[in-house]
């Protein structure tokens, strides 16, 4: 398991639309599937920074095809602005085919609605 580096191919940024801020110190995890064991292995962990944004989650050395998941811990950034939420996390899962491409996974987030968009 690796620390987030600067660049890389894939990157995230999370956007508080219920109060129109960035998603600050969201903490998250990338997660790969074994196909032949069918069990997710944590890769690495992060947190957005002040602006909402997390970038090189993953090396383009260990980036290689197969079934990935972004887990975001949206509870806990919930429970530190004093509120409450519907969700105790939001995982997006996504299938990489194309190695040569970068990869952008936008969160727009509210207390009981979330949705998100492959971005560039």
């Amino acid at each position: 398991m690796a620390a987030p580096t600067p660049g890389g191919p894939l990157t995230t940024h999370v956007l508080n639309t219920a109060d129109g801020v960035p998603g600050a110190h969201i903490d998250l995890s990338v997660h790969r599937l074994d196909p032949k064991l069918v069990l997710w292995n944590l890769i690495t962990l992060g947190s957005t920074d002040e602006h909402g944004r997390c970038s090189g989650l993953i090396t383009k050395e260990a980036f290689t095809a197969g079934m990935y998941k972004i887990r975001f811990e949206t509870g806990q950034y919930w429970e530190n602005l004093g509120q409450t939420s519907f969700y105790p996390y939001v995982e997006i899962v996504f299938t990489i085919t194309d190695l040569d491409q970068t990869f952008h996974l936008p969160l727009l987030l509210s207390r009981y609605a979330y949705t998100t968009y492959r971005g560039r």
